[in-house]
């Protein structure tokens, strides 16, 4: 079995998204596969666990109840499930996108101070997730992007500690506010001001080489080595990777290193494995286990190959 065909014997949130970014099959083809993830597999099973309250697992970033004391963090609340509902793809014109999206904005309120789920939070990793929820799903969250640009730090980028003092960028969240920042450009939401502090974090990242201490060199974390799915706000090369792809620039001769660092992760079957999950309480496994053929790593290392390639096939 070929590696692409063995991606589309895979969930209909990684088949439509091999039709749209390695096949170039007709737009019909593709809408057509991505609107089976509304009712079937991955996007159909996280969609009938919101609960009747329009929450997932009773909470907004935290479970109803949650006290600690569990390995990692638990993933399987309203953020959380949102997010990974705009990476399958769900579709946000469909009936249980726009049924669950409202339902969750009358009833979600932040741990923080009990603020409405689209009117974010305080901290820029969440709300940089907040405004790519929010535009993805077509909801406004203009104030909340209002607040991440006039949050960013002197050197280009964004760190959840800056309230505490910081005043260096961190790689986790500036990667979770561009996300949002180019979320909310493609939505067609935006000024220049805001492509203006997306190039300026990723400018941030790329002077580092999107994993490189610019101080010393060497390497900030090596976690951001291991290509991990789901993400949520965790950086690695990959996830680095396919945003700027996603932003429609040609490739950056800085980012070299990281390209090569996965490319040099495929097996010789052609597949790449998954390299970490993030420890944590979830609704249920999107791949095997660690050291497995991972179809999400797969899906998204041929795909940043491809752009940074120039492959038109």
């Amino acid at each position: 079995m070929s590696t692409v065909d063995w991606l589309m014997d895979g969930d209909p949130a990684i088949r439509w998204q091999v039709l749209r970014d390695l096949l170039d099959a007709p737009p019909a083809e593709v809408a057509a596969e991505r609107a089976r993830v509304e009712h079937e597999g991955w996007g159909a099973r996280l969609l009938a666990l919101q609960g009747s309250d329009g929450l997932w697992d009773g909470g907004a970033l935290f479970p109803a109840g949650y006290r600690g004391g569990e390995p990692g963090q638990p993933w399987t609340t309203t953020m959380h499930t949102l997010q990974t509902l705009v990476v399958l793809g769900l579709d946000p014109a469909c009936a249980s996108a726009r049924d669950a999206v409202a339902r969750v904005a009358e009833n979600a309120r932040w741990e923080h101070a009990g603020q409405r789920f689209f009117d974010g939070e305080v901290e820029p990793c969440i709300n940089g997730r907040t405004v790519e929820i929010g535009a993805y799903f077509g909801v406004d969250v203009a104030p909340v992007v209002d607040r991440l640009l006039g949050e960013r730090l002197a050197d280009g980028g964004w760190n959840c500690e800056a309230e505490n003092g910081s005043v260096r960028s961190s790689f986790d969240t500036t990667l979770s506010v561009l996300d949002g920042l180019l979320a909310y450009e493609r939505a067609g939401m935006s000024g220049p001001e805001v492509r203006t502090a997306r190039l300026s974090g990723e400018e941030y990242l790329l002077q580092r080489a999107l994993f490189r201490r610019r101080s010393t060199g060497g390497v900030v974390d090596e976690a951001y080595l291991d290509l991990a799915f789901p993400y949520y706000w965790h950086y690695d090369v990959l996830r680095a990777l396919d945003h700027l792809r996603r932003t429609g620039a040609p490739p950056d001769p800085r980012a070299k290193e990281a390209v090569d660092l996965v490319r040099a992760k495929r097996k010789p079957d052609g597949r790449w494995p998954l390299d970490r999950v993030h420890p944590g309480r979830v609704h249920f496994a999107f791949d095997g286990g660690v050291g497995e053929p991972s179809r999400w790593n797969t899906l998204r290392a041929l795909r940043v190959l491809r752009w940074w390639d120039g492959d038109p096939a």
